[in-house]
């Protein structure tokens, strides 16, 4: 039951995914090469599908799960355009605890909401005879982008991806003055209250329109209650 149900997610996921692929190929229809920052790469899937459809000319992953790093550096190390970052990022560079739970993708700075329904049901099927610890606490680096913009020398980000399980306005917020750098910003946001966190959709659009970007495309991920956003950058100087 277990291997069915993300096995159906998976392809649903997928099925998403090329909508959005779609959307950022008319975005960069007249660019012959595209620079990336994945923020929580995971286990390499969004930027393996960049590779396959765009001609990129520097990128970043962001993995702070040491297991899950792992994977990400066999599957992509290979590729001398893309950087590996064992590391995660945030409105404030140090180091800070992070969440890995039994589903990696769940995995997150923010703590899990224990009391909810949407946990429950999840988590009931992850670990149905509760053999498993669900959360283990590690401690990671974390970086603002802002910092690691200027000692990486970055004039320009055309995609800035954010997948990060609830800690997406952190992150944006770690930008600081360098949001005017970047065209377009992919990132999910969770309408669940499984992950407990201090922010609202509404937050994160403030933030954005404040600084120039305008909502372009929104898609709804099946059978939860996640959306993908890409915001574009209308005072954009490519």
């Amino acid at each position: 039951m277990r291997n069915l149900i993300k096995f159906c997610l998976s392809l649903f996921d997928y099925l998403t995914e090329k909508k959005i692929i779609n959307q950022l190929k008319r975005v960069f229809l007249n660019k012959k090469t595209i620079s990336v920052i994945d923020i929580g790469a995971h286990k390499g899937e969004y930027i393996s599908s960049i590779i396959k459809n765009f001609n990129i000319s520097k990128g970043y992953c962001f993995e702070p799960n040491p297991k899950v790093f792992k994977i990400l550096n066999n599957k992509i190390s290979l590729n001398k355009k893309i950087e590996l970052l064992n590391y995660g990022a945030s409105n404030n560079s140090g180091n800070i605890l992070f969440n890995e739970n039994i589903e990696s993708s769940s995995s997150s700075i923010n703590e899990l909401n224990k009391n909810s329904n949407y946990y429950k049901k999840k988590f009931f099927l992850l670990n149905f005879l509760g053999l498993n610890e669900v959360t283990k606490k590690i401690e990671i680096k974390v970086v603002t982008l802002s910092d690691f913009i200027v000692e990486n020398n970055i004039n320009k980000i055309d995609l800035l991806k954010i997948d990060t399980e609830g800690h997406e306005f952190q992150v944006l917020s770690g930008l600081k003055d360098k949001m005017h750098m970047i065209n377009l910003i992919h990132f999910e946001h969770h309408f669940d209250d499984m992950i407990i966190k201090d922010y609202k959709l509404t937050d994160i659009h403030n933030l954005l329109e404040k600084k120039g970007f305008k909502k372009y495309f929104k898609i709804k991920m099946r059978f939860r209650k996640s959306f993908e956003y890409l915001y574009i950058n209308i005072n954009y100087n490519s």
